[in-house]
């Protein structure tokens, strides 16, 4: 018998020795502890064990087709690669207890690409390569985790938030849940000539709030609901035998089936709308109505944003604001990502902005300019949390400096009131002033793009600074060409010159993930902080930093991080697999940090980004720990493309 043979033998001979103990330690750690216990069984019936020395190379490029799976019982183990600008090797990652490696190799039958040392005394189960192929096939949750990674163990926790939330709140709804299956399958429809009297008394008799006109093969040409009845009594409308064609909402809004719950929220609140049709193949198939959408204990997304359109004082928008925590509650009871939470925070935002607009200039009366209200940073990119302050600016047309300076003075009363009563309404103050009524963000469209394209000329930290907040940028209120133009613009500035790329590839390097090489963590030593991490700074902001940077530097218009990563994809600046991966890696981040604030709002605590890592359980701690290392490899990759 040979030295590997002898050492394999005894190796699983250690294993069978203490198969209950191999059992009960990988059920603590994912994706063992989903499986079948007939099938973990066959797992550690067929393991080895295996010890490494500090030190001692366990896989290597250099030994050819992977031929076991690891899982480490004890120890550490490194991954090293050649240094991308120096020479030597740097450290890329590190498996810890529970963990295994290396699947990517094993899935597509080659050698690893990633050298594996272990980092101290290491002890490591082998799985040879054919019991390997055998658990994929016979398992499904282990062949999910094979095929899909750190991915699937993100499935695993969103469930978990989810099913957490939806006991609290006794429901079981989600917000992927498809149109088509909430809609009504039967439409009240008619022609287009039964007159209007028929036309109520239908809806009365079917206790609906609308009913669809549709012409031939049942093509919805317009839609006549209760709002619509309201509208024609307050025009002092009395023929009543007019044709229902003469008073429909022409061209109704539609979806198709497959489309979620979510899109129809969305749709209905951004459109302003309480009746959506459901459209499959150009037919009618169904109506969707706000009643059918959502029953949230009172509070819907959908009524909230038509309260505020409505709001007759900022008394209202303030109480409206204590509502949004419980919608978010219930927004992660019926399944909705990061993503979307704040997508709909912003959204509600927006609509609080234009009421305050809209309140202000009511009271102060119209400056008779027009204007565009601007919106900057995590709102410019549609991506509001709970905790939130103002970055804002006004753009405005002028002929010349001295219609600037005159129309900025007509301005700026009103945009101090705006900002001022934003405040009262939830939206903190800029401690940096970068808000509307400072003179210095008040401006033409003329002084704007000057103001832009000295940042991109003139490369200080100010500059660079500036560039992180306002190249984020989107209109809330009023015309948006002037702010499309101005897009354009810093858009070509920066596509033609590298130095300025350069010098925001390194500003983009300053805030490092919280991970390094020889800790699980790395946390916050002394002071306020101490033995925390923070999730914007030291997680998010390399992802929002890394996009922005190569966004601007393709042209790509989007604000938004995720939108952002995908358009990259598409133009293959960024690999396909690697986006998939920054995206999970951001929503993984994002959700983490919105699920402390709601802990915290339920708590009477104050908003703080900074969370102690050990109060995550194994498997959350697990993948905030591989989504830091996501966006290190982020960082890795702009380091290398700008030579940095």
């Amino acid at each position: 018998m040979s030295k590997a043979d002898a050492f394999a033998e005894a190796g699983k001979t250690a294993v069978l020795q203490n198969v209950h103990g191999t059992m009960e330690f990988l059920r603590k750690h994912p994706p063992f502890n989903q499986m079948e216990q007939v099938h973990l069984a066959y797992l550690v019936e067929n393991c080895q064990l295996r010890f490494y020395a500090e030190g001692e190379c366990i896989l290597s490029p250099d030994d050819g087709t992977v031929e076991h799976f690891y899982i480490i019982k004890q120890g550490r183990v490194h991954g090293q690669r050649p240094h991308t600008a120096k020479r030597g090797t740097e450290t890329t990652f590190e498996v810890i207890v529970g963990e295994c490696f290396p699947m990517a190799a094993l899935m597509g039958e080659r050698a690893t690409r990633t050298a594996h040392l272990a980092a101290e005394d290491t002890f490591c189960l082998l799985l040879n390569k054919p019991a390997f192929v055998k658990l994929v096939s016979i398992s499904d949750e282990f062949r999910e985790f094979a095929m899909r990674g750190v991915s699937s163990l993100l499935d695993q926790v969103n469930q978990q938030a989810q099913l957490r939330a939806v006991e609290s709140l006794g429901e079981n709804y989600s917000l992927e849940t498809r149109i088509g299956e909430l809609a009504i399958h039967e439409p009240v429809c008619c022609a287009p000539d039964m007159p209007l009297n028929q036309a109520v008394s239908l809806m009365h008799s079917r206790n609906v709030g609308s009913v669809v006109i549709v012409g031939g093969q049942m093509h919805a040409q317009g839609i006549f609901t209760l709002r619509d009845l309201r509208r024609l009594v307050g025009e002092g409308i009395a023929d009543l035998s007019l044709p229902i064609a003469q008073v429909m909402t022409p061209s109704p809004f539609g979806l198709p089936p497959d489309a979620t719950a979510f899109d129809a929220a969305i749709a209905m609140t951004e459109r302003r709308i309480a009746h959506i049709c459901v459209i499959n193949k150009g037919r009618l198939c169904g109506v969707l109505s706000e009643r059918d959408l959502f029953s949230l204990q009172r509070v819907d997304l959908v009524h909230l944003a038509q309260t505020i359109l409505h709001a007759d004082r900022i008394e209202t928008l303030v109480s409206i604001r204590d509502r949004i925590r419980q919608l978010v509650d219930n927004m992660l009871a019926h399944g909705a990502s990061s993503t979307q939470i704040t997508h709909i925070i912003t959204l509600l935002n927006d609509h609080t902005v234009r009421r305050v607009i809209e309140l202000a200039i009511a009271d102060v009366g119209d400056p008779g300019v027009p204007f565009s209200w601007l919106c900057f940073g995590s709102e410019g990119r549609s991506e509001q949390t709970l905790h939130t302050d103002q970055d804002n600016g006004i753009l405005f047309e002028a002929q010349d400096t001295a219609e600037a300076a005159h129309i900025r003075g007509r301005l700026l009363p009103l945009a101090e009131r705006i900002n001022r009563d934003l405040d009262t309404c939830g939206f903190t103050l800029c401690k940096g002033n970068i808000m509307a009524g400072n003179p210095q963000l008040c401006l033409s469209r003329q002084e704007w793009r000057r103001r832009f394209s000295s940042f991109v000329r003139e490369s200080t930290p100010e500059n660079l600074l500036g560039s992180t907040i306002y190249f984020d940028l989107r209109v809330v209120w009023g015309p948006p060409e002037g702010c499309d133009h101005l897009r354009e613009q810093f858009l070509e500035d920066i596509r033609d010159n590298r130095i300025f790329q350069r010098m925001m590839a390194e500003n983009a390097l300053r805030h490092r993930p919280p991970v390094g090489r020889f800790r699980d963590f790395v946390v916050t030593r002394k002071g306020e902080g101490k033995a925390t991490l923070d999730l914007k700074v030291q997680g998010l902001t390399p992802f929002v930093d890394g996009a922005r940077l190569l966004a601007l530097s393709h042209g790509v218009g989007a604000c938004n991080t995720l939108e952002r990563l995908r358009q990259l994809v598409e133009q293959e600046v960024i690999d396909k697999q690697d986006g998939a991966a920054y995206e999970e890696a951001y929503h993984f981040i994002q959700q983490t940090r919105m699920q402390q604030h709601q802990q915290q709002a339920r708590a009477g605590q104050p908003y703080s980004n900074r969370l102690d890592p050990d109060t995550l359980n194994h498997l959350d701690r697990r993948i905030l720990r591989e989504s830091f290392r996501q966006a290190q490899r982020l960082q890795s990759s702009l380091a290398m493309r700008y030579q940095l």
